[in-house]
């Protein structure tokens, strides 16, 4: 990386682009997980207990977890839950970056990702209370469903997971779109032309040529929307009911409501757990390594 930017900046831009890297990743990245790290196995301590006898590392925070069966399927839910909102997101978002890469005219294309990238100009929490209207018991989804006669009475989305993963769905469809997009984007046309050419439908097509070259693009489409997923806590928190309460914000009661920061870290951390291992999971679903992720 060093040679490369200095190849193209010089050397003391290079030394200075890698310095500011380097406390970027030290302050904001490193250092606070080690830190929820050493938090997650002390004990919650008054003040004046801090670095007394009782200040004493254990597994009591972790054991919290996995002896309260409320917190763990609340925990087996969010996983299984982020996991669908992964493969909806990814069928979703397929077609469409292959339309924009290869069907679409440059100025289709670029209208489309215009119309794409406009809704999320505005924060998170107010597009999640736009769908919060749109898929509310007398709001206009329901509206529009029983004038088109598809429907007999108004269906109650926002009373267990529907809302949320439709919400999820929408808030990062954008993740997915993108690295799909530019994967794609780099494959050559003509090996398409070639395979429709020699008898091969749409469906082998794509199995056989699009989707194997654009494996590094849907590899960090399904990370990046299963991490987002998983950590989110607008979305269930203002579209989710009671029954449908998401992990992350059992993290936030812990941290703010019952100011036990030790257990809210054990918490946080085995949902980092959990996600590092999703992601070695799918690059070797994807046969892809960092590097080609990071492309």
């Amino acid at each position: 990386m060093f040679k490369q930017l200095k190849e193209r900046f010089g050397s003391g831009m290079a030394l200075g682009i890698l310095a500011l890297i380097a406390v970027w990743l030290l302050v904001l990245v490193i250092l606070p997980q080690f830190l929820m790290v050493d938090y997650s196995f002390r004990p919650n301590l008054l003040p004046r207990e801090i670095g007394g006898p009782k200040d004493t590392y254990s597994l009591t925070n972790y054991e919290t977890l996995f002896g309260n069966q409320i917190h763990l399927a609340i925990f087996a839910k969010t996983i299984w839950s982020s996991v669908l909102v992964t493969l909806l997101t990814l069928v979703v978002s397929y077609p469409l970056a292959f339309f924009l890469a290869k069907v679409a005219t440059p100025r289709q294309a670029a209208l489309c990702i215009l119309l794409l990238i406009i809704p999320f100009w505005i924060n998170e929490i107010l597009r999640t209370f736009s769908w919060y209207i749109i898929l509310a018991y007398k709001g206009p989804l329901n509206a529009m469903l029983l004038a088109l006669g598809f429907i007999d009475r108004p269906i109650r989305f926002l009373s267990g997971d529907s809302g949320v993963m439709i919400g999820m769905v929408y808030a990062y469809i954008l993740f997915m779109i993108f690295p799909i997009y530019n994967a794609i984007e780099s494959l050559d046309v003509n090996q398409i032309k070639a395979a429709r050419s020699l008898g091969a439908g749409w469906i082998r097509t794509h199995y056989r040529i699009i989707i194997p070259h654009s494996k590094p693009g849907i590899a960090t489409g399904c990370i990046m929307t299963f991490m987002l997923a998983a950590g989110s806590y607008a979305v269930p928190a203002l579209l989710g009911s009671p029954g449908s309460r998401w992990f992350t914000q059992i993290i936030y009661n812990w941290f703010f409501e019952g100011g036990d920061w030790n257990q809210g870290a054990a918490y946080a951390f085995l949902l980092l757990i959990i996600c590092i291992g999703f992601i070695g999971l799918v690059m070797k679903v994807f046969k892809v390594g960092l590097g080609d992720i990071a492309r």
